[in-house]
């Protein structure tokens, strides 16, 4: 039987890997750690075992008992300070938490067993600006990035690489594009779209106008039910020291997505920028190639965006 150790196992992603897991009908056991109790378990599950631990990873010496007591095959280490908006608000504590919780979790399996293997969940913020002239992102691509947050992706890519080489660590990483879905906190953008949209529409605004920063921005977005499936695609068969986008491959604008969530809704909105919502610094367009993921684990993403909006509406009406 399969082990996977989840480090932030309490967050968005986490309870749809679960629930993939559990569509693959193979008997897997999963023990999840997060410094926040999970609002989800395994109730009505037959094939996925869930325990929990809480704890912070910054604990090295409590990370490595874990690891030695639940030898993992795998372990997914999604534990982070995730928004960039919070980087920027508090870069010291974003930067030293991300890097240093995946320090530990590499020591720990340097000291108890090197060949676990290990997905490093990275960020297309790694990439920042775009330089010479490229329109699509690619996994040899210079990085440039330009907030606290995509820094400390970057330090967690770059310590991947070093334990990979140095030590031998059965580590793979991923850069891993703007993902949406139900149950994403209202903190991430199309999320937060979704829900004041959702308001607006149930209390029966005459002339609803939506607050946002700058949606002209340029993103490339993909159903979190698709980035499970890669995550555990990569951990199964990914190679090891490699790096691999996981992204649609196509650009939308905010603005776009805001008009198709209306449409959803079946109301019009209007849209005011608020000055305090613009991040410093911003990436204008970022959208991946995901060509490499393709060739080597044969993953496609399959979730169209407007049914991935329908379904983060829908989300969002039953709260």
């Amino acid at each position: 039987m399969d082990r996977y150790l989840i480090t932030g196992f309490s967050g968005f992603v986490s309870r749809h890997f679960l629930e993939y897991l559990e569509i693959l009908q193979s008997p897997v056991s999963i023990l999840g750690i997060d410094i926040f109790t999970p609002d989800f378990g395994s109730d009505g599950m037959n094939y996925v075992q869930v325990d929990f631990q809480k704890m912070d990873l910054l604990d090295r010496e409590g990370i490595e008992k874990i690891i030695s007591q639940f030898q993992p095959n795998y372990i997914l280490h999604l534990a982070s300070y995730s928004s960039v908006a919070f980087s920027w608000e508090n870069p010291v504590k974003s930067f030293q938490n991300n890097t240093n919780i995946f320090l530990n979790v590499l020591e720990a399996v340097h000291s108890v067993n090197p060949a676990i293997r290990i997905l490093s969940v990275g960020s297309s913020e790694e990439y920042g600006a775009l330089a010479g002239g490229n329109a699509i992102f690619r996994e040899e691509d210079a990085l440039h990035p330009v907030s606290p947050y995509a820094v400390a992706r970057v330090s967690q890519e770059m310590l991947s690489k070093v334990y990979a080489k140095g030590y031998g660590l059965d580590i793979v990483m991923t850069r891993s594009f703007n993902h949406i879905g139900p149950g994403q906190k209202e903190i991430f953008v199309i999320s937060s779209f979704a829900k004041r949209l959702v308001e607006m529409k149930k209390r029966g605004d005459s002339s609803p106008k939506l607050m946002t920063g700058d949606i002209s921005l340029i993103r490339d977005f993909v159903d979190v039910r698709d980035v499970v499936r890669a995550y555990d695609g990569l951990l199964k068969k990914g190679r090891k020291g490699e790096i691999y986008n996981v992204c649609g491959g196509v650009g939308h604008p905010l603005r776009e997505l805001v008009q198709q969530m209306a449409s959803i809704l079946d109301m019009e909105v209007l849209t005011e920028v608020d000055e305090r919502l613009i991040r410093p610094n911003d990436n204008k367009v970022i959208i991946g190639s995901n060509e490499k993921i393709k060739r080597d684990i044969g993953w496609t993403p399959e979730i169209p965006l407007r049914r991935s909006l329908e379904d983060v509406i829908n989300f969002w009406n039953r709260q």
